[in-house]
């Protein structure tokens, strides 16, 4: 049982569209907090898409999902997983980005990650563009390379953009590679689709041992068998999640800035999430969420109800 200062405010003492929202009511413990010492699991905004090479706006999505996720109750309706009371869950706010400066938020994020872990603190992330999933595996992977399964319509593993920028929500980890911040051979991404520049991305993928399933074998074999395949490929060795909400299909998804169709519908976008068991899970993120591109709010609430089925999925294997 967690400690009772770490519960969520419940909807039955508050209305859930009353308070100052956090995500999913939790306790807000700002960087530096004595608390920080007794939290498990910290939820952390980034807030930042200065990586974005088509329609801007994730900045935007940490404020979107912590709103959105008032709606979270406490219990798994399916599982039982009652994941507030089996881990202490704090929001620690989000990191403050230079909006003018790639270099400098990169570096503010992974500092700021680098106490998160040094607090023995695991981060659930919500972004922020994808690119800053390279920052945070900085902190993450400092010591050891991490395995990856990646839910993306996208590899992201270009060289570069407009032939010499090494630093795009289209490249994080061709870098997280080059840096040693991932295993290759234990890195897969599922659902990779839509249109292509080339097939460079492909090649260095191949090349490096790293696991695609594209959407159409996705959906051939079942998200079932897929993550049969990607809980395989992890082994036991510490794995980071990194989920774009683009993986979903924009019929239930819009609200983000590069849409691919063909995608998985709202329920296997949980699904594949449940398929995780087992997995030793050192971090996580949900990026890419839009409020520009979002105007019923539903991507948003897609998005936290991922990132609970992820809290959901680490409390399992703490349990």
């Amino acid at each position: 049982m967690s400690d009772h200062f770490f519960q969520p405010v419940s909807g039955m003492d508050l209305p859930r569209f009353a308070g100052i929202p956090t995500f999913m009511r939790l306790p807000h413990l700002p960087r530096g907090d004595a608390r920080w010492a007794d939290v498990d699991v910290g939820i952390i905004g980034v807030p930042w898409d200065s990586g974005t090479t088509n329609r801007p706006g994730p900045r935007h999505g940490p404020r979107q999902l912590r709103d959105a996720s008032t709606m979270i109750r406490a219990e798994h309706g399916v599982s039982g997983v009652r994941p507030f009371e089996a881990m202490n869950c704090a929001d620690l706010g989000d990191v403050g980005p230079n909006p003018a400066d790639i270099q400098d938020s990169m570096q503010r994020i992974t500092a700021f990650y680098k106490d998160v872990i040094a607090a023995g603190i695991l981060p659930l992330t919500a972004g922020g563009d994808h690119l800053s999933s390279l920052p945070i595996l900085r902190a993450v992977a400092e010591k050891a390379p991490v395995g990856m399964i990646h839910f993306d319509s996208h590899t992201d593993l270009f060289h570069s953009y407009f032939d010499g920028t090494m630093y795009t929500h289209g490249t994080p980890f061709r870098r997280a590679c080059e840096e040693g911040l991932l295993d290759p051979k234990r890195v897969i991404q599922i659902g990779i689709r839509g249109t292509q520049y080339d097939s460079e991305d492909r090649d260095f993928a191949k090349a490096e041992g790293i696991r695609i399933v594209p959407i159409e074998e996705f959906h051939a074999r079942g998200p079932e068998d897929v993550m049969a395949e990607a809980r395989e490929i992890a082994g036991r060795g510490a794995t980071y999640l990194s989920y774009d909400i683009d993986f979903v299909d924009p019929t239930f998804a819009p609200g983000t800035g590069t849409p691919e169709v063909g995608g998985p519908n709202s329920y296997q976008a949980l699904q594949v999430v449940r398929g995780l068991s087992g997995v030793n899970i050192v971090g996580a993120d949900l990026v890419e969420v839009s409020p520009p591109f979002d105007a019923s709010g539903g991507t948003a609430f897609l998005g936290v109800s991922i990132m609970f089925e992820m809290l959901c999925q680490i409390a399992a294997g703490r349990g």
